[in-house]
């Protein structure tokens, strides 16, 4: 019988460089900065992180094809996402899509899209 799994614990998302990464996440989504573990870093937001590699220094066990720029990520606010495009627009990241209505894990989802430092897509979303 297969496990029931309740929740997702972590990442990892493999970047060009780990500061710039950090610096960008903390100015346009407030994520925090975490130093563990004899020096490795993740990103912290809610009770969910994300650990970062740095291509060619990654910790071992790894995946089969870690690159930067290929993952895809939604996260969801409860701040409207038109004021999120306001911030981005003041931190000067450029909104590639949206607001456009999508579905989402738990129901339908009004949705902006940008690319991080790395070209990985970005997305914010409001449930609605």
């Amino acid at each position: 019988m297969a496990p029931t799994i309740s929740s997702l614990d972590h990442i990892v998302l493999t970047v060009a460089d780990i500061e710039i990464t950090c610096e960008f996440y903390k100015r346009t989504l407030g994520f925090v900065a975490e130093t563990f573990a004899s020096g490795r870093k993740a990103l912290k937001f809610g009770n969910q992180k994300i650990n970062l590699h740095e291509k060619g220094r990654e910790f071992e066990p790894k995946a089969g094809y870690a690159t930067p720029g290929s993952a895809d990520l939604c996260f969801l606010t409860d701040d409207p996402v038109q004021e999120v495009v306001a911030h981005l627009a003041s931190a000067g990241v450029f909104v590639i899509d949206g607001p456009i209505k999508r579905t989402g894990a738990a129901g339908p989802i009004m949705s902006i899209y940008f690319r991080d430092p790395d070209e990985n897509l970005i997305e914010v979303a409001n449930q609605l």
